[in-house]
């Protein structure tokens, strides 16, 4: 029977909490095989404390054995509890989905209440629903090319192994020759990731789903499966619906750990750096708004100092209202992280000082999450401008009535105090 444990990030999670594991022996099997993980990707991912881990800005989910670990975000320091799990928990899915990491109907509220399990079973059962739609239009033949032994005679014959093999079976023939089958590269890799998801799996009906699954799917070979074999696939008209199984494939295959230095537990990472998605996540609402007289561009990077280059995470320009082709710049540049508004960065404002000169801004706004109503205003740069060089610490709520924020990207405008109107 799989486990679920939800945490959040920044959050100590320890071998011997026993609201988490029956025994501490047990949690510190899960610990040792996180221990090898965050070794082999230079304590990327969280750090090793006594008898446990702190996470850190990654969100997503860890599957160790038949234990799930789910990291959600959080965007105050108040500790959280069942229900405030439940809402990040959604609150995650839902950005997943805005930045295209997951399928927006997966994330419905209709499907949301028929499931209640982690994201990675969410993962792959969007995965087996793909695998079997595709398997009712009917897998994808292809043309690929085949080395062996044949009766009748085609292609090119490969007289050295000819010889070596069939000195005595005159009936034979060793050639090369182009099959055309389901047994090629792009079939194979979805073949894989079903032989994976059946190791991982310790949720009964998903493995029952899986395992129909695998029993309806032609046996492929296993070939290496490298990063070069996805950039190497080229979709086209009949493989275009491939595309998300390839995805999540793609997820899943590179992330999976089998037997992570000789230990006895397997291990599935699928992780998201928050503040990489929080950036895409504000870019996708804002970008939704664009028109003829508002712009919006997502890390747009121009040249600093010899070969390094200046990228804010997202510039935004705009007409001014009732003055013609008078365009406007400002920068935004979002952090997911919780600071004090009187206490902002010094080298976050460093940051956006260049980013007012080399973009001929006269604005710009640093953008935290918050859970509460924060009120800020414009503060001057010294240097540049005089009034019209200046920054703001801009405090943005992420969730309205225990959802995400719908009216995100006009709470963004009002903070820039612009005189927009965004329909």
């Amino acid at each position: 029977m799989n486990q679920l444990i939800q945490v959040f990030e920044f959050e100590t999670l320890k071998a011997n909490d026993t609201r988490y594991f029956t025994s501490e022996s047990i949690g510190l099997k899960v610990m040792n095989t996180l221990w090898q993980y965050n070794d082999t990707h230079h304590n990327m991912y969280f750090e090793g404390v006594r008898n446990g881990v702190r996470f850190k800005n990654y969100v997503g989910v860890l599957q160790v054995g038949s234990v799930t670990i789910e990291i959600l975000p959080k965007a105050d320091k108040n500790i959280g509890n069942s229900g405030d799990k439940k809402t990040w928990h959604t609150v995650l899915l839902h950005m997943l989905a805005k930045c295209k990491r997951i399928k927006v109907d997966a994330v419905s509220d209709a499907a949301l209440r028929q499931r209640n399990n982690s994201l990675l079973d969410l993962y792959f059962g969007i995965f087996i629903q793909e695998v079997n739609m595709l398997l009712g239009q009917g897998l994808v033949k292809q043309y690929r090319k085949y080395s062996g032994n044949i009766k009748a005679l085609k292609g090119q014959l490969q007289f050295s192994q000819h010889i070596q093999q069939n000195s005595i079976h005159k009936e034979r023939f060793f050639t090369k020759h182009q099959v055309y089958d389901q047994n090629h590269l792009i079939n194979q890799i979805l073949y894989q990731t079903l032989l994976v998801l059946k190791q991982m799996t310790h949720q009964s009906v998903l493995s029952d789903a899986i395992n129909r699954t695998l029993f309806r799917f032609p046996e492929m070979r296993t070939p290496n499966i490298t990063k070069s074999s996805f950039t190497s696939l080229k979709l086209g008209r009949k493989t275009a619906s491939y595309a998300e199984a390839l995805k999540i494939s793609k997820m899943i295959l590179f992330n999976y750990s089998p037997d992570i230095r000789g230990g006895s537990e397997q291990m599935l990472a699928l992780l998201f750096d928050m503040n990489k998605l929080w950036e895409e996540y504000v870019y996708r609402a804002l970008a939704k708004y664009q028109n003829d007289c508002f712009k919006v561009s997502f890390q747009n990077g121009t040249k600093f100092w010899e070969h390094k280059r200046i990228k804010p995470d997202i510039v935004i320009q705009f007409k001014k209202m009732g003055i013609d082709n008078t365009w406007e710049t400002v920068v935004i540049d979002t952090k997911w992280k919780m600071i004090d508004p009187a206490h902002p960065s010094d080298a976050d404002l460093k940051q956006m000082y260049a980013y007012n000169m080399y973009w001929n801004a006269p604005k710009s706004m640093l953008l935290y999450p918050t859970n509460n109503h924060i009120v800020t205003t414009f503060g001057n740069f010294h240097k540049g401008r005089p009034e019209v060089n200046q920054c703001k610490l801009g405090f943005i709520e992420v969730l309205k009535d225990n959802k995400l924020n719908a009216d995100l990207a006009r709470d963004i405008i009002h903070l820039l105090d612009l005189g927009l109107s965004i329909n």
